[in-house]
């Protein structure tokens, strides 16, 4: 287990989730009202090809890796989001219904690192 590749990718995740979510949001809001999935699209996208990153280094226990490094984006999420934006009380749509963003960041992250330990166990023979 690599804790420190683990952190980096984790503030990388959030920090490209925060741009593209601070720029693309505007457009979105200005077209369609009431729809907010740029930033969970921007986590699906962000978790999964640094997922894949990380777990194709790891040879054994593919699936506690998965769990492992999930769990590890998500501390790094939160304490990224108290540090930039609850402490200093600074005002983003990402932290403004801040237990629905730590409970789907959750949801969505454990289930992308958890199902690409899972199937990079898998022998797959592509024909």
């Amino acid at each position: 287990m690599n804790i420190k590749l683990g952190v980096v990718y984790g503030v990388l995740i959030w920090f490209l989730t925060y741009l593209v979510s601070t720029f693309v949001q505007p457009i979105i809001l200005d077209n369609v009202m009431y729809i907010n999935l740029v930033t969970p699209i921007s986590i699906i996208i962000f978790t999964g090809f640094f997922g894949i990153l990380y777990i194709r280094e790891i040879n054994e226990n593919e699936v506690i890796e998965g769990i492992t490094v999930g769990i590890i984006f998500v501390i790094v999420d939160v304490i990224m989001d108290l540090i930039v934006f609850i402490i200093p009380h600074n005002e983003n749509h990402l932290v403004a219904n801040y237990p629905t963003h730590v409970l789907s960041m959750l949801i969505i992250v454990m289930i992308i690192t958890t199902m690409l330990g899972y199937l990079a166990q898998m022998n797959i023979e592509l024909k």
